[in-house]
C-alpha cells in the first residue's frame, strides 16, 4: 500500500498523482498518518460529493480516537471544534454563527474590505519585487476576521502566527503548542469582553453563552478559535492560488484586465482549478459503506480529496484547463452538505474585491520568478503558497488619475477631505 501524496513533488503539483489514483479507482486504501491508521482516499467527484453528504461518515474525532492512545496534546478547543462534531451538536453550534456569514451580512463588510485592500495595495512598490502573499493574501483575511470577532489590532500578528503554526505539517509539537496559545488567548479575550462588552460577533456568542446558556464555556472558546482560524487560512490560500492561476494563464488574465467587473463570475472556476483546501477534514465510517466500488468497513477513516474531485474529467471537461467561461458552480472547494464552508460568502467577497482592485490598479502585475521555483506550504490538508514573488509596472491607475487634478471619482478638482488613519495601521498589522 503506497501513498503518492507522500512524494515530494506532490506539494508542487498534486494533480498528476490524483489523476493517476482516480484512473485506477476513485476510492482506495492509503496510509492516513492518523495514529498509524489506514484509510480510504476519495479522488472522484461523484464519490466525493456522496461521501460529504453521507451521515454514516462521522466527523466526531473524539469518538474515533477514544481509547486508542495518543501522544498528541492538542488543546480540546482545537481538537473538538464544531468541524469535529455531528448533529445535533453541530447543528446547534452552527446555528449560532450562521447569520454572521450570510450574503446580506457580508455585504455590510464590503466597504471595510475594500478600504483595507486599498491601503494594503498602497504599500506595493513600483518596479520592485514584492510578495503577493505577504502583502495582500495573508493580511487582508486576518484583518477582516479579527475585525469581525473584535480581536484588538496589537494582538493580530500573534494570532496569525499561531494560526499558521497549526498547519505546520510534520511538526506535531509546534502544532500542539500553537493550539494552546490560540485557546489561551481566546479565553483571555472572552474574559476581557465580559468585563467590557462591545458589538463584535464574539460579544454576541458570549451573550448566547451567558444569557441563554446555549453554549458551554469550552464550546465558546472552541467556536471562537475555529472562526478565527477558518476565517482567514483558506481565504489566504484562495487569493494566492487564484492570483497564480491567472498569472500563469496570460490570455485569461488579459480578459479580466480588460473587464475587471467580470471577476465575480470567474471565482468558482478559480476555486475549482486550484482548491485552497486540498483534503476535507477527518471523517470515519460508523457502519460499513460502499463507495465508488470499494467496500469500507466500519471504524475506518475516509479522506475526501476536494482538489482531486474538482479535476475529475467525468464532471468537468478538460479539468486541467483554466476556462473562465466554464460554469464551475458545482465545485467542491467549499465542501458539500451540512459541513459546507460557513464562510464561503465572506471568502468570495474578499477574493472578488482584492482581485478586482489588483487588476484595476496594477494591470501590469507579473510573476517575478519561474513557477517551478515557488514554494508551497508543507501540508496536505490545505493547498497554498508560502510566497508569490511578483512585480508591477507603472503608477496605480486610480492614483495617477488622482494626481491629474481630481479625486478618485473624477477630475473635479474639489479638495479631498483628509484621509483617516489607515485601517491597516489601526488594526495593528503593520
Amino acid at each position: 500500500m503506497t501513498d503518492p501524496t507522500q512524494d515530494p513533488r506532490f506539494l508542487q503539483d498534486p494533480y498528476p498523482a490524483y489523476a493517476s489514483m482516480r484512473s485506477r479507482c476513485p476510492v482506495q486504501l492509503v496510509p492516513t498518518g492518523s495514529g498509524g491508521h489506514a484509510g480510504y482516499l476519495v479522488t472522484g467527484y461523484a464519490e466525493a460529493r456522496e461521501a460529504l453528504g453521507d451521515a454514516r461518515l462521522s466527523k466526531d474525532t473524539a469518538a474515533f480516537f477514544a481509547g486508542k492512545g495518543s501522544r498528541r496534546r492538542l488543546h480540546p478547543a482545537v481538537a473538538h471544534t464544531m468541524l469535529a462534531s455531528d448533529p445535533p451538536r453541530h447543528t446547534r453550534l452552527r446555528t449560532l454563527v450562521t447569520k454572521a456569514f450570510t450574503t446580506g451580512a457580508v455585504a455590510k463588510l464590503r466597504p471595510f474590505i475594500a478600504r483595507v485592500t486599498d491601503e494594503l495595495l498602497d504599500r506595493w512598490p513600483v518596479g520592485e519585487r514584492f510578495d503577493f502573499v505577504a502583502g495582500l493574501a495573508v493580511p487582508l483575511p486576518v484583518i477582516v476576521i479579527c475585525e469581525l470577532l473584535g480581536v484588538p489590532g496589537e494582538d493580530r500578528p500573534d494570532v496569525q502566527r499561531w494560526s499558521a503554526e497549526l498547519f505546520a505539517a510534520g511538526e506535531p509539537d509546534v502544532i500542539d503548542a500553537a493550539s494552546h496559545s490560540l485557546a489561551g488567548y481566546m479565553a483571555g479575550l472572552i474574559a476581557a469582553k465580559r468585563a467590557d462588552p462591545g458589538g463584535s460577533l464574539l460579544d454576541q456568542l458570549i451573550a448566547a453563552r451567558d444569557g441563554d446558556d446555549r453554549l458551554s464555556e469550552d464550546e465558546l472558546v472552541s467556536l471562537a478559535v475555529l472562526l478565527l482560524v477558518a476565517g482567514h487560512e483558506t481565504t489566504t490560500n484562495f487569493l494566492g492560488n487564484a492570483a497564480l492561476a491567472l498569472l500563469r494563464h496570460p490570455a485569461e488574465l488579459d480578459l479580466l484586465r480588460r473587464d475587471p467587473d467580470g471577476v465575480p463570475a470567474v471565482l468558482d472556476e478559480l476555486l475549482r482549478f486550484d482548491s485552497p483546501v486540498s483534503t476535507a477534514t477527518f471523517r470515519f465510517t460508523t457502519q460499513p459503506v460502499t463507495l465508488g466500488g470499494s467496500d469500507i468497513p466500519a471504524g475506518v477513516p475516509v479522506l475526501v480529496a476536494l482538489g482531486a474531485a474538482n479535476r475529475d474529467p467525468q464532471r468537468f471537461a478538460s479539468p486541467d484547463v483554466l476556462d473562465l467561461d466554464r460554469d464551475a458552480r458545482a465545485h467542491l472547494a467549499f465542501g458539500h452538505g451540512i459541513h459546507r464552508c460557513l464562510g464561503a460568502p465572506l471568502a468570495k467577497a474578499e477574493a472578488e474585491i482584492a482581485l478586482r482592485a489588483v487588476l484595476t490598479r496594477f494591470p501590469g502585475i507579473r510573476l517575478a520568478v519561474p513557477p517551478d521555483r515557488l514554494a508551497w506550504r508543507s501540508t496536505r490538508l490545505v493547498r497554498g503558497l508560502v510566497s508569490l514573488p511578483s512585480r508591477r509596472s507603472g503608477r496605480p491607475a486610480w492614483r495617477a488619475a488622482r494626481c491629474r487634478g481630481g479625486g478618485r471619482q473624477g477630475g473635479s478638482g474639489v479638495p479631498r477631505s483628509p484621509r483617516p488613519r489607515p485601517l491597516s495601521e489601526r488594526c495593528g498589522w503593520w
